[in-house]
């Protein structure tokens, strides 16, 4: 891999993006991310991914310059759709995938992160889909991930002006789940992860898949996959295994099966 390097402990993968100077997501970068996703989904031995950037940045835009290399709107829309493929991809993965986001998450960095199941933040990061100052708009479905976490207004606000938020304000609007001083903020998101990785890998893929019917639309699809899935995990080792060791006061041992 020459932008996405791959650290694993403890079952938890540390995916870092390696793309100076601003880890700006061109073809290259997304296409090494898509395989690295396809390895950390089959490998046993990780639970949780953590995702970072190397260097000032999380991941600040996508790379400009890529674009004057398009041909066409119609060249330009299969850009924008192979990397809504992989984001979606992100967002429904088997395994959490923590942003630990510092410096910036700007345009497509803000797109990736918003697909990554928890947002741990910088409290000086700043986070924003400035696509509308080149004329653009976003185009890694930013426009639909940033209002079901801000809210409609903030969203049209924040696209509209350009004008990204601190890490701070990022968590009061429900943009990210926590910020930190810079100096802690992996401390922080391997602390996090490592409370994960103590769970049951069964049952940790069964309550990420049950948040994808979380919304009004499938409320009552959602409501039939967690009976499905009540049953399914009981009847799992790890299910069983956690009952007994709550009756006998100890802590379960599981074997993630």
């Amino acid at each position: 891999m020459q932008y996405v390097n791959v650290k694993k402990e403890n079952f938890i993968a540390t995916v870092t993006l390696n793309r100076p100077p601003a880890n700006a997501l061109a073809q290259p970068i997304l296409k090494e991310l898509s395989v690295v996703f396809n390895d950390l989904e089959a490998d046993e031995e990780v639970k949780v991914i953590v995702l970072h950037g190397e260097g000032r940045f999380f991941a600040a835009g996508a790379d400009i310059k890529e674009f004057t290399e398009v041909k066409s709107g119609d060249d330009f829309a299969s850009l924008g759709a192979y990397g809504q493929r992989l984001f979606d991809r992100i967002e429904q993965f088997s395994k959490p995938v923590i942003a630990a986001i510092h410096g910036a998450a700007l345009g497509g960095g803000l797109e990736l992160a918003m697909a990554c199941h928890i947002r741990l933040v910088s409290e000086n990061a700043k986070l924003g889909l400035p696509e509308l100052q080149l004329g653009l708009v976003p185009g890694f479905a930013g426009s639909q991930r940033l209002p079901r976490l801000v809210g409609v207004g903030k969203a049209t606000e924040m696209l509209l002006t350009s004008e990204p938020v601190t890490g701070v304000e990022a968590v009061s609007l429900g943009l990210a789940n926590h910020a930190y001083p810079e100096e802690e903020l992996m401390d922080k998101a391997y602390e996090l992860a490592g409370k994960i990785t103590k769970k049951s890998a069964v049952s940790i893929s069964y309550i990420l898949e049950l948040l994808t019917y979380a919304t009004d639309s499938k409320f009552q699809e959602g409501v039939a996959k967690e009976a499905e899935l009540f049953g399914k995990v009981f009847d799992s080792y790890d299910g069983q295994e956690g009952i007994k060791a709550f009756i006998e006061k100890r802590k379960p041992d599981f074997k993630n099966k």
